[in-house]
């Protein structure tokens, strides 16, 4: 192994076959990084020093396998980002148990297993980076994606709490939180909008607006810089906000009277 490769940053990333995960998979290995880009199609942008690994991060053999791999072709991981996750709208008296479950299984517990799997090493070598990519929906609730917004809640209370518990071993953690973005995500959403539901035409309007401000948002390009930032600094961030009007959106949620910030929400997806 020569000098520059046993030097080299190795990367582990879930959800790398497209949107913000691809595109920060790119930034990465221009920096010089060699990324595993786990996705369960296994596939990943054409780099050098990018190598895609499929797994499916709801089972736990496979993501045993797909960090055990990493290991023993690097012998460590110095960064691990989180961001795999699934997308459904809905009110919460329609969308079944079992499509709730999924989120949080696929956007929690899915980084949950990584984690988990990659901490010992990062502990052994008393060094690491964990980033997960929650949303500004973790700290804004939104309207017929409710499941979303807690499953993104969770995983930012995760990160931070983790962040006190791993921080005695030199390792630091990060939590990006994304507003709307211009990625495959949108088209990809499951809508459940029964036509007996009374909350069908509110919900087609509410979703409506929303996929109208993602395809109009952030490039995943500007996201995976954010990403990518934190990766490279010499000490990474608590919480991320890209973008200055979705920072602006948080200052203001926080401190504007709980009622008077819902009313306002409701009148933004009415």
């Amino acid at each position: 192994m020569s000098t520059e490769s046993s030097q080299r940053k190795i990367v582990l990333l879930s959800g790398g076959s497209s949107g913000i995960g691809a595109a920060t998979c790119v930034l990465l290995a221009g920096k010089g990084m060699k990324v595993y880009a786990l996705s369960r199609r296994g596939t990943a942008p054409e780099h050098p020093l990018i190598t895609p690994l499929k797994a499916d991060i709801n089972d736990e053999t496979m993501v045993k396998e797909a960090v055990g791999k990493v290991i023993s072709l690097e012998g460590r991981i110095d960064i691990l980002v989180c961001n795999a996750g699934n997308g459904f709208a809905g009110s919460i008296e329609d969308i079944p148990t079992d499509t709730a479950r999924s989120q949080f299984e696929t956007c929690y517990f899915g980084s949950l297993r990584l984690i988990r799997e990659v901490l010992p090493h990062m502990r052994e070598r008393k060094s690491g980076r964990i980033i997960t990519v929650a949303s500004v929906a973790a700290v804004i609730p939104l309207p017929f994606q409710a499941h979303y917004s807690a499953v993104k809640s969770a995983v930012l209370s995760m990160t931070e709490a983790l962040s006190l518990e791993v921080e005695p071993f030199g390792i630091q953690c990060c939590c990006i939180l994304p507003g709307d973005a211009s990625t495959g995500f949108t088209s990809a959403r499951k809508t459940f909008a029964p036509e007996e539901s009374p909350y069908h035409d509110t919900l087609k309007k509410s979703v409506g607006k929303m996929e109208k401000d993602e395809k109009g948002g952030m490039s995943p390009e500007r996201i995976a810089a954010a990403i990518v930032r934190q990766a490279t600094r010499k000490r990474m961030k608590p919480t991320v906000t890209p973008g200055l009007q979705y920072k602006a959106i948080n200052v203001l949620y926080a401190i504007l009277p709980r009622r008077f910030a819902l009313w306002i929400i409701g009148l933004l997806y009415a």
